[in-house]
């Protein structure tokens, strides 16, 4: 036999069914779930000191580990320093070569490590301890080298990994990211955190669109259609016509230039249909839409886009607190982010 065809993979001789990979990963998913149930159940007074460690902070917590547990940290940086805690990953290589330059007596390193002992990281100790900086370590024992080395340990405990060799880190990493999670979220809270710092940290994406206000996405005043309600309809309609892409409604307004309706591309519309060309000589103020349903500055857009969603407008005015408008929201400008409605439900009306 060659050396090419005995490299080959012998066909597989389990898990050959649906049935049998389904069992196999389901049991996967409850190895780590028990495992998570129990770290919950046996969480103590060292979780406490770690939370103060990093909420007494005056610098950086500062995440390394190595290899998978080096993702995790990672992660558990990113997800710190989204919700308010500033945070950063070293390599502990790259912190052997040089970068250990980043780190400062204000920080606080958090050291992953399921064994204790993971070379990579056991020699960063010596230097750590020459800085003087705290370190907490998560990691199965504190009777490991990182383990007495750390000012506080976040005990994992003997953890079964759901590799079926029971190598592959798994279940010890579902671990670390849980108790990651656990802290950046309790000090999330401590710190009084909210959708507005949320937003700050998360300009981009949907996500951040969400959490955004109006004021930044809305069609300024300069770019909508306009008109005194004292006017005609023939002298509106006219008058309105506005550069680049227009919206489907203008907004009327009385002397003290406050919102006093709308009037939409469907309320000509049914003029037409209805041969009512007398209308279009009276005040538009007779045929409009009126107290249109408004939003108001610094509205979060989120809850304008859920207003359209729930409402089945098409356009949106922005107010300010004297009720004088500022800018238009309109759906097409929001499409991405417009809630998810049934078919029946998706033709928009205009707003009243």
């Amino acid at each position: 036999m060659s050396k090419r065809a005995s490299r080959r993979r012998s066909p597989p001789t389990v898990l050959s069914t649906s049935e049998e990979q389904l069992r196999a990963g389901r049991e996967i998913l409850r190895l780590e779930a028990v495992a998570l149930w129990k770290l919950a159940n046996h969480l103590e007074a060292s979780f406490c000191e770690a939370i103060r460690l990093l909420y007494e902070c005056r610098g950086s917590a500062i995440l390394t580990g190595m290899g998978k547990a080096g993702l995790i940290a990672q992660k558990i940086a990113a997800t710190l320093a989204s919700t308010g805690t500033p945070a950063h990953f070293v390599h502990p290589a790259e912190a052997f070569h040089g970068d250990l330059g980043r780190i400062h007596l204000r920080d606080v390193v958090v050291m992953l490590s399921q064994s204790g002992e993971t070379a990579e990281v056991v020699q960063l100790l010596p230097s750590l301890r020459a800085f003087g900086v705290p370190l907490l370590a998560i990691t199965a024992s504190q009777t490991s080298t990182v383990g007495r080395a750390a000012n506080t340990v976040l005990e994992l405990g003997e953890l079964e990994e759901a590799c079926s060799l029971g190598l592959a880190p798994s279940t010890s990493t579902t671990a670390m990211l849980a108790v990651g999670d656990a802290l950046a979220l309790v000090l999330s809270k401590m710190q009084n955190f909210q959708a507005d710092d949320f937003a700050r940290f998360h300009p981009g994406g949907s996500l951040g669109r969400k959490l955004g206000r109006v004021d930044d996405i809305m069609r300024p005043l300069a770019d909508c259609r306009q008109a005194s309600d004292a006017l005609t309809v023939r002298e509106v309609v006219v008058a309105g016509s506005k550069p680049g892409r227009r919206t489907g409604a203008i907004m009327l307004t009385d002397a003290m230039g406050r919102l006093t309706g709308l009037f939409t591309d469907s309320d000509l519309a049914r003029l037409f249909e209805r041969r009512d060309e007398g209308s279009f000589d009276r005040p538009i103020r007779e045929v409009m839409a009126v107290h249109p349903t408004t939003v108001e500055s610094g509205t979060r857009v989120g809850d304008a886009v859920s207003l359209l969603a729930r409402r089945k407008f098409s356009e949106l005015p922005v107010v300010d607190k004297q009720g004088c408008p500022i800018g238009l929201v309109d759906v097409t400008d929001v499409v991405g982010l417009k809630e998810q409605t049934t078919s029946a439900d998706k033709t928009p009306k205009k707003a009243a």
